[in-house]
């Protein structure tokens, strides 16, 4: 260490020194002390920083740390013992390590400066804490009653070992963080002997709502309630009055000791009952903590003091963001907002990307709106006017019951949606507009339909080939303006809204008539042109291409076997998309007996549906096309499962239980009073589902099919930025939005640290859970069954394929990691078309979102797979390999012993 290096490095800085920008140096917990001091009317206790400076002095002493540090990256975040004896030989070593003497002389100087022998609190301040994204709240340690200069620098190096903790370690594990770029600092601060002490949540950590804050309150310190020692007093406030309160019986608390540390004590009897605030405290509490928010930009999780009882000079000991509220969609306006979720109806609740985002933005026939990586549709307007209203709840009522129930519970407030003049009823997806006219039932409007995507995406093949630079941007634009008047169209909406209005039709009528449940789910079946359905039944017949060939199989057994071994390490990640070794595997087939043929088959369904991916709406997503190894586990297992000509048997078997079921209820119904005119009804109906429900699959395929020609060439403007120095990878550009790619293309320039910023956010989304209806206020709103006609037990959800079914269940979070046998009960959070390969194999589905039009319930219906969606929780509360019964008739499914 050089002369120069000592002058420069600051070891010891005073908290009234810092501010919210010198997290590198003071970590989180420092940072964001130094602000609050900065706040007006805003008391924190005086202190100061041990730096990041004397962290790494003392880290350059442990024996052998980069090695260890190593080690430690590679451990599996579920391996605790490996974790366990790991940290614990580094935290040993950073605890035997001597304070340097000019540092202790530092720490002793600022000790004076507080009051000598004064007690104090010693807690631990990572750079990476108290972050928007990740809080690490608990994570390292926090020492108080603290008294003289020896114990603070034991309890100094106390702190700095805390940062590897087995909890630390595996959290940093868990979030991606690097153990290396992690350094703690230390704050030192007077200690304040509370009368009460506890934690202020400036939104409501449960439902989200910005406008409600929670003061939770004991007496003591605040140890009492962290440890779960004693229940708190819970008090509610919203604007500026306490809406409610529990007062519970405060028997323990923990206090200081003179000569330092603490002791828990018994609290006297007549005072356990007794409040620890009064309602006036805490909304004075909650005013200091909206001045941090204000301050701050975002909500917080506050820890207080009160010294004095009856006094109002709280004191705060820090603060951090509430890293897990779901944010609220940027309007730039102070009107009151009611959210839907786009993902909810789409399939996919996973976070995108935000030139994902953009994308389906442009795409979009109404606004969207982002947040947390996914996007919203505002329906606030549509549920202001009675008429409009109605019509929304019928469409939700539909699609997914559970939205519906949330935009009453809403409704039912009365103080959120204002009445507003009538506007035109829209759903959820479609721009306001008369209901479109009925249709003529003819096959050949749909193929007129189909024959004018192809030619249109055939022109794009053409005509975006030429296009380079800030000219392929304003292509694009055009191109997806002219997509969305084809999907505009008056016909392509009425062939759309025909096939589901007959589904409605024909399960309310039969059910009317004949005591029927979801009679058009047989009636459907192998219905024809579902794409979506084709592409499920074409890789069967790709595994009768690989099924003769042993050398085949086996190779590529190992294929998938590679691919599970890394899905862990590149889950989301779009930046493999076009490594050539995801693609690599298909030239080493052709040196095989059989080979050949195999490649051909998987070659040929990835000229069909080589566009197709799970979370598709998100063109950042890797395509079957850019990786089609992710098909290989799903040849497999169609190799297993089933023999050859299986697609054509299924079809086959699928017309004729739908024939067959023609028959009978027409029969049925000529038996029934006005039978005849019932029975000719019911046949016009079944002929216009027939006709048109396999067509509500085409308009997805064909915007999945130009997001794949899109993609390809914006890759390659982004290979060029590459080249030309101004981005360091290509996949960079997955982080900015359509315009800012094209602004970047223009200009030649790009931000670093915008990037790296997003990069960050995007990660974070993951842990987030996406409502279906959010509000304005930040509240998630949630839905309920209102039914009494579920069992005991039973998880319900929404029927949209009837039958039941009893099997072991799969819980299949990742579609590369399916492992689905004959009998198996597929049960997962949601299903994309993506996921339609996989339905083959499943005897019965169960999904936490859909609805009764989605893509999943659509294509279980068409290959007749009992389903329910919809079930709150259900990966979670349904084990993988619990035997499970599946009622997709009554919309339940059993948990069986």
């Amino acid at each position: 260490m050089t002369e120069q290096t000592e002058r420069t490095e600051q070891y010891v800085v005073d908290l009234r020194e810092v501010d919210g920008t010198q997290a590198a140096a003071v970590g989180g917990k420092g940072a964001h002390l130094g602000e609050l001091k900065r706040i007006e009317g805003v008391r924190v206790p005086d202190g100061f920083c041990v730096t990041v400076d004397a962290f790494r002095r003392i880290m350059a002493q442990v024996p052998s740390v980069d090695g260890r540090l190593d080690e430690l990256s590679r451990l599996d975040p579920g391996d605790r013992a490996g974790i366990s004896a790991l940290s614990a030989e580094i935290r040993r070593s950073i605890e035997g390590i001597d304070v340097p003497g000019e540092l202790a002389a530092e720490i002793a100087r600022a000790l004076g400066r507080l009051g000598g022998q004064a007690a104090c609190a010693v807690r631990s301040s990572a750079t990476a804490e108290d972050s928007p994204t990740a809080s690490f709240a608990g994570q390292h340690d926090t020492y108080l009653n603290v008294v003289g200069a020896e114990a603070v620098l034991r309890h100094i190096g106390r702190c700095w070992a805390s940062l590897f903790t087995e909890r630390a370690v595996t959290y940093r594990l868990h979030n991606g963080f690097d153990h290396r770029a992690a350094r703690m600092a230390v704050v030192v601060q007077r200690m304040v002997p509370p009368y009460a002490a506890g934690i202020l949540f400036t939104a409501d950590p449960v439902t989200g709502d910005r406008r409600t804050a929670t003061v939770e309150a004991g007496f003591g310190l605040g140890e009492a309630l962290v440890s779960g020692l004693v229940n708190p007093d819970v008090y509610t406030v919203r604007d500026g009055a306490v809406t409610a309160r529990t007062v519970a019986v405060k028997r323990r608390a923990v206090r200081a000791l003179p000569g330092g540390g603490t002791r828990e004590t018994a609290v006297d009897p007549e005072h356990r009952e007794r409040p620890a605030l009064t309602d006036a405290q805490a909304v004075r509490l909650v005013a200091l903590g909206r001045r941090i928010e204000a301050h701050l930009g975002r909500p917080q999780d506050i820890e207080w003091c009160l010294a004095d009882d009856g006094a109002d000079d709280f004191e705060i000991v820090q603060s951090r963001p509430i890293t897990t509220l779901f944010p609220v969609p940027e309007t730039g306006d102070t009107e009151n907002h009611v959210y839907v979720s786009v993902g909810h109806q789409q399939m996919m609740t996973d976070p995108m990307r935000p030139l994902g985002i953009s994308m389906w933005q442009l795409t979009a026939m109404v606004p969207m709106h982002e947040a947390g990586g996914r996007l919203f549709v505002d329906v606030t307007r549509r549920l202001a006017s009675p008429a409009s209203r109605a019509a929304l709840l019928e469409a939700m009522g539909r699609s997914d019951p559970l939205i519906r129930d949330a935009l009453e519970t809403v409704l039912e407030r009365g103080n959120l949606v204002p009445s507003s003049p009538p506007v035109p009823d829209a759903g959820p997806g479609r721009p306001p507009g008369p209901v479109p006219a009925p249709v003529e039932t003819d096959p050949a409007v749909v193929t007129g339909l189909i024959e004018r995507g192809r030619a249109s995406l055939a022109a794009l093949e053409r005509e975006i080939r030429t296009k380079t630079g800030p000219a392929l941007f304003d292509f694009l634009l055009k191109d997806l303006e002219e997509y969305k008047r084809v999907l505009g169209d008056p016909l392509n909406i009425q062939v759309i809204t025909a096939g589901m209005e007959a589904t409605w039709w024909l399960n309310d009528r039969l059910r009317e008539w004949l005591g029927e449940k979801n009679a058009a789910d047989t009636l459907t079946l192998s219905a024809p042109g579902n794409v979506t359905s084709e592409m499920g039944l074409a890789l069967l017949d790709v595994a009768d291409a690989v099924r003769p060939h042993p050398e085949v199989v086996a190779f590529l057994r190992d294929v998938a076997d590679a691919g599970k071994a890394g899905t862990a390490e590149s889950a989301g990640n779009a930046g493999n998309a076009g490594n050539p070794e995801s693609t690599a595997f298909l030239d080493e087939l052709v040196k095989l007996p059989g080979g050949t043929e195999a490649r051909d088959a998987v070659e040929e369904y990835l000229d069909r549906y080589g566009m197709r991916c799970v979370g598709e709406i998100d063109i950042t997503r890797p395509r079957w096309r850019e990786r089609p190894a992710t098909l290989v586990p799903l040849i497999l297992d169609n190799v297993a499962s089933f023999g050859p000509g299986a697609a054509a048997r299924r079809f086959e078997q699928g017309l004729r239980k739908a024939r067959e079921k023609e028959r009978e209820v027409l029969s049925r119904l000529r038996a029934l009073p006005d039978g005849e005119r019932k029975a000719d009804e019911t046949k016009r109906m079944i002929d216009r589902v027939r006709t048109f429900i396999g067509y509500r699959e085409y308009p997805k395929y064909d915007i999945v099919s130009r997001f794949l020609v899109y993609k390809q060439a914006l890759l390659k403007e982004a290979e060029r930025l590459v080249r030309a120095g101004v981005l360091p990878e290509r996949e960079d550009v997955f982080h900015l939005t359509f315009q800012e790619f094209h602004e970047v293309v223009r200009s030649n320039r790009a931000d670093g640290r915008l990037i790296r910023r997003r990069r960050d956010a995007f990660r974070s989304y993951h842990a987030l859970t996406p409502p279906r209806v959010l509000t304005s206020d930040g509240e998630a709103v949630a839905g309920a069954y209102r039914r009494d006609d579920v069992p005991a037990g039973a998880l319900a959800g929404l029927p949209v394929s009837a039958g039941t079914v009893e099997g072991r269940a799969r819980v299949v979070l990742d579609m590369a990691q399916a492992d689905l046998a004959a009998g198996d009960i597929l049960v997962t959070a949601c299903t994309d078309p993506g996921w339609s390969p996989l339905f083959v194999s499943a005897a019965g589905l169960v999904t936490e979102v859909g609805g009764m039009m989605t893509h999943g319930a659509v294509i279980a219906r068409e290959y007749g797979l009992p389903a329910v969606v919809g079930v709150e929780g259900a990966t979670r509360l349904i084990r993988d390999g619990q035997r499970i019964r599946v009622h997709g008739t009554d919309g339940y499914v059993e948990l069986l012993p």
